[in-house]
């Protein structure tokens, strides 16, 4: 077995781990990669890339048969569905050079393709290669959990990971999960043409605020997709060439089966107990500085438990690369952190929901509200439906709700916002060019102020005072 020293050691080729490998190779750290798999990790081969790509077909599909709004003949659409898996593969092979070993190895980075395990505080074996680093940092991702469901096992379901392979359309696809990932597949296939059926034991999406997620599945109704809530999942199996769940509520039964009822992180096979690594329920235990009960080891990512989004781990990324690199005091702050669902229409959300708000400040709470029929881009694109509300406490945004057409590229300026301490009178002073969606920031802004200004007794006297008095 051959040792080789290196400044850092990446364990994953992921979203968190590809930024962190970049970043300090190009900045004159010595830096070894390790990935198994594929580079690009969950997110480019099985999750954000390949989702939305497929969700993009959908709505081409619906677009088709729902243009009479337009002017333009409604058309069944002649749906092709091994060639939008192929439109799918397409989308991920344009990203790949991008996360590619070659790039990285042009960065300076030593990439070794094996799993990494540890066999002390400061080493990691690699196939027939001991890695000693001053720094190592787990970045190894989560995976989809398979619920222990009778039966589960003996039949032929589907994960985010395997459904990709897929090139037969289903005829009824049945999805155990109401999260963002079971609606957004659910949505997408039913546009394909589909029967879609989504079993959810509690509330489906139930993470976000209430009003705004009972607006997207009512529209996810109006569709078609048959959601069914508080209703478990206790049984499967497989009858003939069909797929038999047994609910609390009754039998569904389908020709595939979709479980997407949550993630678990990537720790296995790490021997993270002879690194003196402690790890939770939801991942590697780790401080605010991202270090975990080793202080030569960090964990970035799905993996350190602190949230599910490739955004996050690149945020990560770019927070300890400061302590690595130039031994600098570094800490993560959530609040800015955004996160979306990309249904149609999609919910996104930054910061406090409206109840976590009313719980954390009380009275001291004030909710800006302005809803999408008041948007003139939204009413031309017949897109007029749906809200914007912003939390707001002393005159600054705590957290922002959309639910709505692009909510989830609205959703950045309120990261912005959150992150840097804006005041509601900063974004209320941006302009954005008319007319567009994103006219939304700027007019629940308005909004906020607008009792103040239009509903203040001493402003109308000013003002009358004033204009009696001006040439």
């Amino acid at each position: 077995m051959k040792s080789i020293t290196f400044d850092l050691l990446v364990i994953g080729a992921g979203s968190g781990g590809l930024s962190l490998a970049a970043g300090a190779s190009q900045m004159g750290a010595d830096v070894v990669l390790l990935e198994a798999h594929k580079m690009g990790g969950d997110c480019l081969n099985y999750g954000c890339v390949p989702s939305k790509a497929l969700l993009a077909s959908g709505h081409v599909a619906h677009a088709q048969a729902h243009g009479s709004a337009f002017g333009i003949e409604n058309h069944a659409p002649d749906v092709d569905y091994a060639a939008a898996k192929g439109h799918v593969q397409e989308v991920i092979d344009t990203i790949a050079p991008v996360d590619s070993q070659d790039r990285f190895e042009g960065f300076g980075v030593r990439v070794i393709r094996e799993t990494g395990r540890f066999v002390s505080r400061t080493e990691v074996e690699a196939g027939d290669t001991r890695i000693r680093a001053r720094r190592i940092v787990v970045a190894t991702g989560s995976s989809p959990f398979v619920p222990p469901i009778p039966g589960l096992e003996d039949v032929n379901y589907l994960t985010n990971e395997t459904l990709w392979s897929l090139t037969d359309r289903p005829d009824h696809l049945i999805v155990i999960g109401g999260g963002p990932i079971g609606m957004e597949m659910a949505q997408a296939h039913h546009r394909l043409g589909s029967k879609v059926t989504v079993l959810e034991a509690q509330d489906a999406l139930g993470r976000d605020d209430p009003e705004a997620a009972a607006y997207v599945l009512d529209h996810l109704r109006g569709e078609g997709v048959d959601v069914r809530e508080q209703t478990s999942a206790e049984a499967v199996r497989q009858q003939g060439d069909q797929i038999v769940v047994e609910t609390s509520a009754g039998p569904v039964t389908g020709s595939h089966l979709l479980v997407a009822v949550g993630r678990k992180p990537n720790t296995e096979g790490l021997n993270l107990d002879v690194a003196g690594v402690e790890t939770t329920k939801t991942g590697i235990q780790v401080g605010a500085n991202l270090r975990t009960t080793n202080p030569r080891v960090y964990a970035i990512g799905d993996v350190a438990g602190q949230g599910q989004f490739t955004h996050l781990a690149g945020y990560h990324a770019s927070v300890i690369i400061r302590s690595l690199l130039f031994a600098l005091p570094a800490k993560v702050k959530t609040a800015h952190v955004p996160r979306a669902t990309y249904t149609d229409p999609e919910i996104a959300q930054v910061g406090l929901t409206e109840a976590e708000a009313r719980s954390e400040y009380g009275g001291r709470l004030e909710v800006a509200r302005f809803d999408y029929g008041h948007n003139d881009r939204a009413i031309a694109t017949r897109r007029a439906t749906g809200f914007i509300k912003v939390m707001v406490v002393a005159g600054r945004p705590v957290g922002a709700t959309i639910a709505g057409h692009q909510a989830g590229e609205l959703i950045a300026t309120w990261s912005l916002a959150i992150a840097n301490r804006l005041k509601m009178s900063q974004i209320a002073a941006m302009i954005a060019p008319y007319p567009t969606i994103a006219e939304l920031n700027k007019r629940v802004a308005g909004a906020y102020f607008s009792p103040r200004l239009f509903e203040n007794s001493v402003i109308k006297r000013v003002v009358r005072f004033v204009q009696r008095w001006i040439p």
